[in-house]
């Protein structure tokens, strides 16, 4: 069953963002709460952190690959998080969903589906 999507940060021209978007279309579940538009608003690394307050689980997703970071203590290895959540401009991945205390950085369908998006 899928939970209300907090906060999506998404870039309109980013094929990326695009099957994610087409995905959660698909199932049925399109629409946060609040959508930021990542060509409008840069998230660096100290932002992006920032963003985490609250969050007790992160779920990384590049490809195929998904790594997972408990946060319920605090942020473990700083720099293996930001090395998975920022992109390669310097700022923080899009897609981002947070849902409930779960932000997921990335695409991967299983991901979405294990993490409760769709």
């Amino acid at each position: 069953m899928s939970k209300p999507i907090d906060w999506l940060y998404f870039r309109k021209s980013c094929t990326t963002c695009k099957k994610a978007k087409g995905f959660l279309e698909q199932e049925g579940a399109a629409d946060a709460k609040e959508t930021v538009d990542a060509n409008k608003t840069k998230i660096g690394p100290a932002a992006a952190l920032a963003l985490l307050a609250g969050v007790t689980k992160v779920v990384a997703a590049k490809g195929k690959k998904v790594e997972v970071f408990d946060l319920k203590g605090g942020i473990p290895d700083e720099a293996a998080l930001l090395a998975r959540i920022i992109g390669p401009t310097g700022n923080l991945r899009a897609p981002t969903a947070r849902v409930g205390k779960t932000m997921v950085v990335g695409f991967n369908e299983e991901a979405y589906q294990q993490e409760g998006l769709v």
